[in-house]
């Protein structure tokens, strides 16, 4: 991995995603959620800016591939984590984030270094949940700033919904690493592979 990849105009803008998580923290345990919410918003929006510049550019790097999807979820489990500190989200949704979050980059990791796994992009259902996620933070602070009854509904409705594909993504998740472990094994006892089956 070339370390010029991480001047590209994608990857800058992914750190700079990475740089606005303490300042949302700051901000949410001063309880300046208009602060926070607009941090927030600013990161979400260089995290969308950034896939299109690596498409625009032809920016698409191998870094990139590893670190968006790391800046984002430490950006989101972070924050879910700081707010059921600050009693705003319940800890049943934090716990189940915060597990599947880190058993996915300890299994993508044990993965890549006994297999050499690479494929590790997101299905159908992370994005979803990830999604989620993001609608479900955005509300939880909003309801703070906002207390009327369509902003706690919509911050229920998001919860729930992270909540239900948290748990379908990772279930999903584990039936991917099968697949591509199954995929892995039989390309490896292919005649003529010049590979060793572990």
């Amino acid at each position: 991995m070339k370390f010029s990849q991480l001047w590209t105009a994608p990857n800058q803008l992914t750190l700079l995603r990475m740089l606005f998580l303490p300042f949302i923290v700051i901000s949410l345990v001063d309880e300046h959620y208009a602060t926070g919410l607009i941090l927030f918003v600013l990161a979400g929006m260089s995290d969308g800016l950034d896939g299109l510049l690596a498409r625009r550019l032809h920016q698409q790097t191998l870094l990139g591939q590893y670190l968006d999807p790391i800046a984002d979820k430490l950006l989101m489990s972070t924050l879910f984590l700081v707010l059921s500190i600050l009693h705003k989200i319940p800890w049943k949704y934090t716990v189940l984030v915060f597990g599947r979050d880190v058993a996915i980059l300890v299994t993508s990791a044990v993965l890549y270094t006994i297999a050499g796994l690479r494929d590790f992009r997101p299905s159908i259902f992370g994005k979803a949940n990830t999604c989620a996620q993001i609608a479900a933070v955005f509300f939880v602070m909003l309801f703070e700033i906002y207390q009327v009854r369509i902003v706690w509904v919509a911050r229920t409705v998001f919860l729930w919904a992270t909540f239900i594909f948290t748990a379908i993504s990772w279930v999903h998740y584990a039936f991917l690493v099968q697949t591509r472990l199954k995929g892995s094994h039989a390309t490896e006892s292919r005649p003529g592979s010049n590979k060793q089956v572990a």
